[in-house]
Order: C-alpha cells, then structure tokens, then sequence
C-alpha cells in the first residue's frame, strides 16, 4: 500500500510542476508581442533586404534596404575588423565622414560610392558581390557581413556585351 501511495504522491507532483510549467508558458506567451506582416505594400520578390558591392568599392541598395534604413541622405561606412562585417549608420549629409547616397537606376535604388573601402580597409571583392544576409540592428544600422556573400546573379544578367568567341 505505501508503494501504491508514493507512486500516487509522484504523480500528483508531476502534474503540479507540469501544471506550473504549463502556466509559465501561458505567461510567456502572453508577454510576446505580435507584429502583423504587411502585405501589398512591396513587390514580394523586393521584399528582403538586399545590397551589393562591386569592385570598384560602390555599395548598392535597393529602394526597400534604403527605406528600412529610414531613408537616409547620407550613411557613415563603419568597419568591424574582427568580425569582417560593414556598418552603414544613417546620417544627415553634413555629417562628417558621411557618405552620400546617389540615385541608382529607375527603380529607386541608392548607391554609395566608397572606393576608400577599397584603399583604407582593403577590402577587395573579386567581382559584384551579395550580401546574404543584410539586417537592421537595434540601433538602426544596416550590418552586412562580408564573410556571408556570393556572386550576384543580378548583376550579370543585365550585361549587354555579347560574350567572345
């Protein structure tokens, strides 16, 4: 009989703690804020973040990347070392340091033109380079890491040069 009732008082407390355990997460779930994901507003295929660098050392952001950015004038270029990753920080054209953000192509995208990337950082991409995976930190800084990139297929598929023969 003691056998039966302690493996009724385990049981018992199991589902206590599974009970409390379970109500925990009731909490947890109740503190998450949701966020609504909008829809008709962009193109689904310009959706995503996206940004490039050429050779040349010119970053190039698409009208949606420039808009979650806060659509900024200008951007300081900032430089992670260690971790081999580009800052762009929105800033106001007066800023000193401040890269200016141009006009590029029709579709609204923005283009920074920042050979020192090149010269101060050496930084030297072996042709028009993607990054991955571009994001917005807390701050309101776009990150781009330069270890996660590949080749762009976009940028090639508009060359009008005929290959040689």
């Amino acid at each position: 009989m003691d056998i039966l009732n302690n493996c009724l008082a385990t049981l018992l407390h199991l589902w206590y703690i599974y009970g409390r355990a379970w109500e925990a997460v009731n909490v947890l779930e109740v503190q998450i804020g949701w966020t609504i994901l909008p829809r008709g507003d962009v193109a689904p295929h310009w959706s995503r973040l996206y940004v490039t660098i050429n050779r040349s050392g010119a970053l190039a952001l698409s009208s949606v990347t420039h808009e979650r950015l806060g659509s900024p004038e200008a951007v300081l270029i900032m430089f992670d070392r260690f971790k081999q990753r580009l800052g762009l920080k929105p800033a106001k054209l007066d800023t000193p340091n401040a890269y200016p953000l141009k006009k590029y192509g029709r579709r609204g995208a923005k283009i920074i033109r920042a050979y020192r990337l090149i010269t101060e950082f050496g930084i030297r991409p072996p042709d028009t380079l993607e990054f991955h995976y571009p994001r917005l930190d807390a701050d309101g800084n776009l990150i781009l890491d330069l270890r996660k990139v590949s080749i762009s297929p976009k940028a090639h598929s508009q060359c009008r040069r005929k290959p040689k023969q």
